[in-house]
């Protein structure tokens, strides 16, 4: 049926900005036509910001956007801009600020009014109807009657934002000491919850880069409390609802205590990160309930995520039929009709009780025991129980594959591909899977060719055979780690090249040498208030942490002594900032564990070099650098090593080497 309202939306390839194309409201996509608009019109920008996947952005198009009345008041006072926050983090960040600057919290749908210019005066989150309405109007109103007080409020806003970029990078350089990562470590011990896992309270949220540090240092200093916490943690997070137990892939937080009732979206992002935390987790512990999930979740993303190009898509929605998690919850008679006599060991390993009811006749699927204290309640081994689970997996799967889906977003974005691509190559150097580095060498050969270009920039975002949006630094970020990655682990050396070369670019264009760090988005980026510097990480690390890392990594590989010394010099000027809020420093405290513990670079040399690697990585070694070639090679660390019919390990701690040794066990004692 023709639309009754088309808007400017409607040539976008954002799933996000698509499902706004036939609101009401005459919305633009952020560009020149809509900011040349608003400044030949002298009107507010209204920009408002989300994601496919966000609950509450749904809910406020439902309630606003459709609406001929507000949208009429909306289209009358104001040029309309409709943002994926996902496709363009950059003017997320900004209009983020400004809102926390505002009104101390943030989040989405994101709702910011600006000046023509792009400067803000007013922000908020979520509002119903009748709150949305009279703040428009109200604001309309006091811009036309009070130009002089917007432009100067949106002026002392504007310099907010600039200082709250570079309030993390201002500080004098701090000298680098382990105990001042014993302290942040000690500090953040207060806020773990050490029954349930994760941090205290609720909503619970996985962090995996939290989670990872947290392993590294309880594993380094043999900090048996911080370790049974992970084990915890790990166990927890398997075992909830937040866990799709039938197709595998975790949601995106819970919001209990208890991991139980998830809201239902699933990001790549989450998934790719728990894919390296799960399968790290495993190298230390060798517990197969990690195995497991490592597993799942690769099916998932195989099955629900995956284009015919190798590219990974970015979200599902919480949402199916316009309900919250509709598509993966179950009521006691569908379970009963479809599982017949096996119901009561079903819904006793599954929780469909008290414990898993949700709302409204319906169950979230959850574990509490064991499988070997299931089965030995019900008189079986172990064997038998975990097949008849598997059965039933197979058997709920494929009923709830004839439900209505959740929404896909399936777009293509170049940094948390990346980040899939890492943990891809992490669950293959725990299980030696062929699988799972075939699949990632296949999504490495998309990026390389879709996302890089011919100058050695990057594109952003992929989606219906085109590559848009200029890049931004996390993207190259990710990239670069995630091509170390590789060579680490099968020592081709086109990766080592491809993530120098997209650095040498990162330092064209990112870099600011006065500052010594690098800004989100490149100096070719046009029509921004504001130039930001991601610091803080988050549900992701900081672009900056990460790309520390990578020159620290590339620094040695390459024997680059400029490349570490700025790697040092970035962590130097953050480290205060780890001291005050060290859970929102976690991949920089992993940096700094590389300058204040035990840290080697790992050469294998020899025909034998790849199998010798593939069996020291089956072990947990975080503080450790992987450099490897079965032919003569000229990396620093390799350069006349090769020795025909040989393969020799060299351990070394700054780029200086131990002789060489053959056996494994060596290698492992002289590391340990």
């Amino acid at each position: 049926m023709p639309h009754k309202y088309t808007n400017h939306l409607e040539h976008e390839s954002s799933p996000y900005l698509l499902q706004h194309a036939h609101n009401p409201v005459d919305w633009y996509p952020w560009g020149d036509e809509s900011l040349d608009k608003a400044k030949k019109e002298g009107k507010l920008l209204l920009i408002s910001i989300g994601y496919a996947a966000c609950h509450w952005c749904h809910v406020m198009e439902h309630e606003s956007f459709e609406d001929e009345q507000v949208a009429e008041i909306m289209n009358e006072n104001f040029v309309c801009i409709k943002v994926d926050r996902e496709e363009r983090p950059d003017i997320d960040h900004i209009y983020m600020t400004a809102v926390q600057l505002m009104t101390r919290h943030g989040g989405w749908p994101l709702n910011c009014i600006a000046l023509p210019d792009g400067r803000p005066i007013w922000g908020g989150t979520y509002f119903p109807k009748e709150n949305w309405v009279q703040t428009l109007i109200t604001i309309a109103d006091f811009y036309r009657n009070e130009k002089d007080k917007a432009e100067e409020y949106a002026a002392q806003l504007q310099n907010g934002i600039v200082q709250s970029a570079l309030v993390q990078v201002q500080n004098e350089k701090e000298n680098l000491e382990f105990r001042k990562v014993e302290s942040a470590a000690a500090k953040w011990k207060t806020y773990l919850d050490f029954i349930e896992g994760g941090n205290d309270g609720a909503p619970k949220f996985m962090l995996p880069n939290n989670l990872l540090f947290l392993l590294r240092y309880g594993h380094q200093q043999n900090d048996e409390e911080l370790l049974s916490y992970i084990q915890t943690t790990l166990e927890k997070m398997a075992f909830g609802g937040i866990y799709d137990h039938i197709g595998g892939g975790f949601a995106r937080y819970s919001v209990d205590a208890h991991w139980k009732v998830p809201h239902f979206e699933k990001m790549l992002y989450d998934n790719a990160q728990l894919l390296s935390l799960y399968s790290q987790a495993y190298q230390k512990f060798k517990n197969p309930l990690y195995e497991n999930v490592v597993n799942e979740i690769i099916g998932f993303v195989k099955r629900e995520m995956t284009s015919p190009e190798f590219g990974f898509y970015s979200s599902l929605d919480a949402d199916s039929e316009g309900e919250e998690g509709k598509f993966y919850v179950w009521g006691k008679e569908e379970l009963l009709a479809l599982l017949g006599e096996e119901f009561n060991l079903f819904s006793d390993y599954f929780n469909v009780n008290n414990h898993g009811y949700w709302e409204h006749g319906n169950y979230i699927l959850l574990r509490k025991h064991s499988d070997s204290k299931i089965a030995e309640k019900h008189g079986l081994d172990v064997f038998q129980l975990q097949k008849k689970v598997r059965k039933w997996k197979i058997l709920l799967l494929q009923e709830r594959e004839k439900r209505i889906v959740p929404g896909l977003d399936n777009k293509i974005l170049a940094s948390w591909n990346a980040l899939m691509n890492k943990g891809l190559v992490d669950a293959y150097k725990a299980f030696g899977k062929k699988e799972f580095l075939d699949l990632a060498i296949k999504n490495a050969d998309f990026l390389s060719g879709n996302m890089i270009k011919t100058d050695g920039s990057m594109f952003h975002s992929f989606n219906n055979n085109q590559a848009k949006v200029d890049a931004f630094l996390e993207d190259y970020a990710f990239t670069v780690q995630a091509f170390i990655a590789l060579f680490e682990t099968i020592g081709n050396e086109d990766y080592l090249q491809s993530a120098a070369q997209l650095t040498e670019y990162t330092f064209e264009h990112f870099f600011d040498a006065q500052l010594g760090i690098f800004y989100f988005t490149s100096n070719n980026q046009k029509g921004l208030i504001s130039k930001t510097i991601e610091v803080h990480d988050n549900v992701i690390p900081a672009s900056n942490s990460v790309m520390a890392i990578n020159l620290f990594k590339l620094g040695h590989l390459l024997y680059k002594p400029f490349y570490g010394m700025i790697s040092k010099d970035m962590l130097a000027i953050v480290a205060k900032g780890i001291q005050d809020y060290p859970s929102g420093h976690s991949n920089w405290l992993q940096h700094y564990l590389n300058y204040t513990n035990n840290h080697y670079e790992l050469a294998i040399s020899g025909t034998g070099a790849k199998a010798m690697n593939q069996q020291i990585q089956k072990h947990y070694l975080p503080n450790v650098l992987f450099c490897i070639s079965k032919e003569e090679s000229d990396l620093p660390l390799l350069r006349q090593r090769f020795v025909a019919d040989k393969t020799h390990a060299y351990v070394c701690e700054n780029n200086s080497c131990q002789l060489p040794v053959e056996d494994i066990s060596e290698v492992l004692q002289l590391i340990k």
